[in-house]
């Protein structure tokens, strides 16, 4: 079975949903040392090194810790703990795409670098809620509504749709990021909080998962809503 890491806030629907397409959830918790918007959001809390490498805030309730080492995963912990105020709650919110890594390097955790192999290329950009920011499609095919962040992924021959913001519900903020609102199942199926049928640049989406052979799920109908990735392993 497959495990995925989601907001502690999901709804009924979403947990049902999400139990239908035959996944195992795991909630992740709140954290008070994050802003009640994004406290908890997994890209946030979690970087994954890779399938069974993991980072996680140094202050994770040890619980979640618990679940996720009887899960089979190898659990490092973060150099520095998050904090309310920008840039301290983005230390593990970065973008390892195939062998790139993207991140405002001056605020990534010390935990992510050691742990990032030499043969990955790190990329600097100016959004450090770089994770946030990115709906991966592939390896190879990426979503964003960051400018930076789009221009340098294509520099280094990625595919990228690029969307302006806005249209994505994060409670108690204007509107959230893209990345938030989904995440990869496997290589073919994407699963949305929400309806890309409510998004203005829905069809936009719907093309571009099309063109790069991956089938969409819907965890509600209701506008998108920014609930932090959805992690699978």
């Amino acid at each position: 079975m497959i495990n995925c890491i989601v907001d502690c806030r999901l709804t009924e629907n979403e947990r049902t949903s999400l139990s239908k397409l035959g996944l195992n959830i795991i909630l992740c918790p709140k954290s008070s040392d994050a802003y009640e918007a994004i406290s908890s959001h997994p890209d946030i809390q979690i970087f994954f090194v890779n399938y069974k490498n993991v980072i996680v805030q140094k202050y994770m309730e040890p619980e979640f810790i618990n679940v996720l080492k009887s899960s089979g995963l190898t659990i490092h912990l973060s150099s520095k703990g998050l904090a309310h105020k920008y840039p301290h709650d983005i230390i593990l919110n970065c973008l390892k795409l195939g062998d790139l890594f993207l991140h405002n390097l001056k605020y990534t955790d010390e935990a992510v670098i050691d742990n990032l192999s030499g043969d990955i290329k790190r990329i600097n950009v100016n959004q450090g809620y770089t994770k946030c920011s990115t709906a991966v499609v592939s390896d190879r095919a990426i979503i964003t509504s960051d400018p930076g962040i789009c221009r340098s992924l294509i520099d280094n021959g990625i595919d990228v749709l690029y969307l302006p913001p806005g249209g994505i519900i994060l409670e108690g903020l204007d509107y959230g990021f893209i990345g938030g609102t989904c995440g990869l199942l496997d290589k073919h199926n994407m699963a949305f909080f929400g309806s890309l049928d409510r998004y203005i640049y829905g069809k936009e989406v719907k093309d571009f998962l099309k063109k790069h052979k991956i089938d969409y799920h819907y965890l509600m109908e209701s506008k998108l809503v920014d609930r932090g990735t959805l992690f699978t392993f």
